[in-house]
């Protein structure tokens, strides 16, 4: 009697396979052989609940059954199907109250097979943008409502016309893949768990401007997704999705990565762009904007990962649909990333206007440690912190700025109450000291003398408050990028907030 074929499938993303994805998918191999059991093994990105990782669904021909944790000893009694389950993924609280857009492939697919991401809805928006013009592509782009995704949220739209508009014999589409912020995820997700969907977006994007070359710049500590962006750019060059017929368009597009060496600095798009050029990655005077004088001098478009990954789903599904998610300003869904000391972490995507607090509290379930949340740091290891009074914040970009915050990248890192903010705003401080470039005084040495300020706070020194702010002031105001101008973010709002950790009356941090 021939059993029916049972497919697993196990993560082959970074976190789960930390948490022994590897060891898991091995085991099932050796158990099913032992037990003469037809097995088809599919490993795909992840879910994004990190805390259930290795996530493991069995699918016996009646739907996918999810696991998690799993170990190896556990799979002897998964494959039974005696092992307790959590039912479909898509029925986990975590999981059931997400808007997935961006993210609606990741952990679903192999993220190899080109026509497993087809039988998923890959390709509908490139084939629809190959009938458009590129005025109209751009006007698709703009209606959507769409905004960078990796710190300043910038219309996307207006950017792509700038470059489309300017006369050049060269344009050029830049990836920025180099993800440094603390408790961010998100860009390694994508390029692990649905590669096409970033290649996809990146060649909509060239056709939209006229630029006939792409670059994936990634940060060289994401092995594995080097390792799978370069597996896919070379299958979808093989299947004419790249080169010079795209989809037998007569349209042309190509693309290469390159690796970058680890400066937190290189996330800031001019000094990616000296960085990809071979040269020192130190931040450029604007202007000229990349739009206008990029890559090699020529034309450019920069944008993160994920706004260059949404843009097959807005040519899929449309601007108007994509549009009708969020709120004010801040149109469709953002990944954002839950970290830190938090009982569920991991990638929850919705539209705009949920409220810090539910996101914390709700959806992350509070600290891990069951201890009080203190302070929740958004937009990395620039952000502004948020204590629980201000929870009410709805996640937009506007709300946010109105609280002198930002959403960057969309990482929230949680702090219990035993994390001491001085410490936190000194490593603000250090952390700007040394991954500054040099180009710019405020950001060079106003790190260092930030460093020796909160030192003397910690000292005792009543005038030191005083003086802190003023050179935040003057960071912000005089350093060249976000790296120098963003630090005083996190520094004031700890000082601002928790002034007792400061050793300061509420008077005297203000």
């Amino acid at each position: 009697m021939t059993h029916p074929t049972i497919k697993v499938y196990v993560p082959l993303d970074s976190a789960a396979r930390a948490l022994g994805a590897d060891d898991v998918a091995d085991a099932i191999l050796r158990e099913a052989k032992a037990r003469d059991l037809s097995v088809e093994l599919i490993r795909t990105g992840t879910r994004g609940m990190i805390w259930l990782e290795p996530l493991v669904e069995i699918d016996r021909g009646e739907g996918r059954i999810a696991y998690g944790p799993v170990t190896p000893d556990a799979v002897p009694a998964i494959l039974d199907g005696s092992a307790e389950t959590l039912g479909p993924v898509e029925a986990i609280p975590f999981f059931a109250r997400q808007t997935r857009l961006t993210f609606a492939r990741c952990g679903v697919i192999d993220p190899l097979s080109l026509p497993d991401y087809e039988t998923h809805g890959g390709l509908i928006g490139l084939r629809r943008a190959l009938t458009m013009t590129p005025e109209a592509m751009v006007e698709e782009v703009k209606a959507s409502g769409l905004r960078g995704r990796g710190g300043a949220g910038f219309p996307t739209g207006i950017k792509w016309d700038t470059v489309r508009l300017t006369e050049a014999d060269r344009k050029y589409i830049v990836c920025n893949a180099d993800e440094g912020d603390s408790g961010t995820f998100a860009d390694r997700m994508i390029m692990e768990g649905d590669p096409f969907c970033l290649i996809e977006g990146m060649i909509i994007a060239g056709l939209a401007t006229g630029a006939a070359r792409g670059f994936v710049y990634i940060r060289s500590e994401y092995p594995d997704a080097i390792a799978i962006m370069d597996r896919s750019i070379r299958i979808a060059r093989e299947a004419g999705l790249l080169g010079v017929d795209i989809l037998g368009s007569a349209q042309s597009f190509e693309m290469e990565m390159r690796v970058g060496a680890g400066a937190y600095v290189c996330g800031e798009e001019t000094s990616l762009l000296n960085s990809l050029e071979g040269k020192r990655g130190v931040v450029r005077a604007k202007p000229p904007l990349p739009a206008l004088k990029g890559a090699f001098g020529k034309p450019t478009v920069v944008n993160n990962v994920i706004s260059l990954a949404t843009v097959p789903v807005i040519f899929e599904k449309g601007a108007a649909h994509y549009a009708d998610f969020g709120l004010g300003r801040s149109r469709g869904t953002m990944p954002i990333q839950i970290a830190g000391n938090v009982a569920h972490g991991g990638l929850f995507e919705t539209a705009f206007g949920m409220p810090l607090g539910d996101l914390v509290n709700d959806i992350g379930g509070g600290t891990a440690s069951g201890r009080p949340v203190k302070a929740v740091q958004v937009g990395g290891p620039l952000g502004a912190y948020f204590a629980p009074h201000q929870f009410d914040t709805a996640f937009g970009y506007e709300d946010f700025d109105a609280k002198g915050g930002l959403i960057g990248h969309a990482g929230i890192v949680v702090f219990d109450d035993s994390a001491d903010m001085l410490s936190m705003a000194r490593f603000a401080m250090e952390f700007c000291a040394v991954e500054s470039c040099g180009k710019c005084t405020p950001c060079r040495i106003g790190a260092v003398r930030g460093v020796e300020t909160i030192d003397r706070i910690a000292a005792g020194d009543r005038a030191a408050p005083a003086l802190l702010t003023d050179l935040c002031n003057t960071m912000r105001d005089g350093s060249l990028c976000a790296l120098g101008g963003f630090t005083p973010y996190p520094v004031m709002s700890a000082l601002r907030l928790f002034p007792d950790d400061f050793g300061l009356t509420t008077e005297a941090a203000e």
